[in-house]
């Protein structure tokens, strides 16, 4: 699976509330959801201003705070194909990968990437490559089951496949 985009930086400990603010949970539309991601971050303006595909860097602890399934669904229908972080809280973590959205820790890569840098991700090699700056970084690879899991679509849709006897 190789994701490549145009960077969308941000610092350390966005919280779900900076990814999909708590006035937004009275819905559990996706698309909706979508419209307002990243409203009180660093940047208010990405959920306007972003175009689908590009990917969102971040530093240390991306997605703390509450365990709402909201912040990753919010990114994934963004069109937001990937998040690269430095690291994620645990349960952001769990959440991305059973909706489908591929995350990748990788701090180098994080240090050294800036806003609008195109970058390509091979989440089975574990390789980030800036092509901007033509720099190449290794990134933390997913065991297979957690790969099958992104590439179904998210934790649904791998254990529907695995009763069809498909998975």
């Amino acid at each position: 699976m190789v994701i490549r985009g145009k960077v969308w930086k941000f610092g350390d400990n966005v919280d779900t509330d900076q990814i999909i603010p708590a006035r937004y949970l009275n819905t559990s539309d996706p698309y909706e959801l979508a419209q307002h991601v990243m409203e009180d971050s660093e940047h208010p303006q990405f959920a306007k201003e972003h175009k689908e595909g590009d990917i969102i860097v971040a530093g240390r602890n991306f997605g703390s705070g509450s365990s709402r399934e909201h912040a990753p669904i919010a990114i994934k229908y963004a069109g937001v194909p990937l998040v690269i972080a430095k690291s994620f809280a645990r349960i952001f973590f769990r959440n991305a990968i059973n909706i489908g959205l591929p995350i990748v820790e990788a701090p180098q890569a994080v240090e050294e990437i800036q806003h609008g840098d195109e970058v390509e991700v091979d989440l089975e090699k574990g390789l980030v490559k800036n092509l901007t700056r033509e720099k190449e970084y290794e990134a933390t690879r997913f065991p297979e089951t957690l790969m099958s899991i992104l590439k179904a679509g998210g934790l649904m849709e791998y254990a529907k496949a695995r009763l069809r006897g498909d998975g």
